[in-house]
């Protein structure tokens, strides 16, 4: 393959994983898939295609879709053992970020709320919302109708704000509700700590990866129990995480997020959805393969001094 094809894939390799990774929830996965499209722009009679960047946005699309449609996919998702993989500010799969649209299409909740969708449906969500490709485009990129691209795009739209019940946090407010949360959920005040959540709280875990399904918690009470009882010290913790991690608040995904850090790497990660003041969820991460990509971004990250050391 000569230099200039090569220079054209790489022109788009950032473009390509964002929509990858909004496509699979997935950073792993949408690496791989940008992989395996630059394998078949490298076999592909490249003087007849006219419009690399529409014949590459198609490849990758329905490479992702394939993999949405496996049957190890469908099993994954369909009995809740799947979380979408966190994301540290700043990394490149997280943009474009101008717009609310952009921002909200990476965020876990959304990410995790499109698991509802058809493939169909989450690939035309994403195509529209994120990259703001017209309907006559993704018509010829997903071989349907300018009609069925308008349908598919008002039910996504229909069913993510149904069942969407928060809008964009203010960064700077949604971490001092973070802060005060974190305050009483290590001192022991239980009271404010259920304060501090909404009546409709809902959390979630992979159970430190542990589990062989997710865990879910619902109830304010239920909820802060969990919160407790994992920043509780104890020595199995210490033990399962090779040490006594110090606990940092981050963005992640575009919101707050409690990173629990051993010298230089991540082994434990609770995001947080905020609205009106209040803690609306949590998903607790701590399976070394949901964490690889953060980690690594961690290590080129300059942190904020630890938030506390709780274990």
């Amino acid at each position: 393959m000569d230099s200039a094809a090569i220079d054209r894939f790489e022109d788009g390799r950032g473009r390509m994983a964002s929509l990858a990774y909004r496509l699979l929830g997935s950073a792993a996965d949408a690496e791989d898939a940008v992989q395996d499209t630059f394998l078949r722009w490298q076999a592909a009679d490249r003087e007849r295609i006219e419009v690399p960047e529409a014949w590459l946005t198609k490849v990758l699309t329905h490479l992702c879709l394939d993999r949405l449609r496996s049957a190890q996919a469908r099993h994954e998702r369909a009995v809740g053992d799947w979380l979408p993989e966190p994301l540290l500010e700043g990394d490149p799969m997280l943009g474009p970020a101008d717009t609310f649209e952009q921002r909200e299409s990476v965020s876990l909740a959304v990410l995790t709320l499109m698991e509802r969708l058809s493939p169909v449906e989450r690939a035309v969500y994403v195509l529209r919302e994120a990259f703001s490709y017209s309907h006559a485009e993704i018509a010829g990129i997903l071989d349907i109708t300018e009609s069925a691209s308008q349908q598919h795009v008002h039910r996504a739209r229909v069913r993510v704000a149904a069942n969407r019940r928060r809008g964009e946090a203010d960064p700077a407010s949604a971490r001092r509700v973070v802060e005060e949360f974190l305050a009483a959920a290590t001192s022991g005040r239980t009271e404010r700590l259920v304060a501090l959540l909404t009546d409709d709280v809902t959390a979630v875990s992979d159970g430190a990866g542990l589990a062989r399904r997710l865990l879910r918690y619902r109830t304010r009470e239920r909820v802060a129990s969990f919160v407790r009882a994992g920043f509780k010290p104890t020595a199995a913790k210490r033990r399962l995480a090779g040490g006594s991690p110090a606990f940092h608040i981050a963005l992640v995904n575009g919101s707050p997020a409690v990173l629990a850090v051993i010298e230089d790497r991540v082994v434990g990660a609770v995001a947080f959805e905020v609205g009106d003041g209040k803690v609306a969820s949590l998903r607790g991460i701590a399976a070394a393969d949901r964490l690889a990509r953060l980690s690594a971004a961690w290590r080129q990250h300059e942190p904020d001094a630890p938030v506390f050391h709780a274990w």
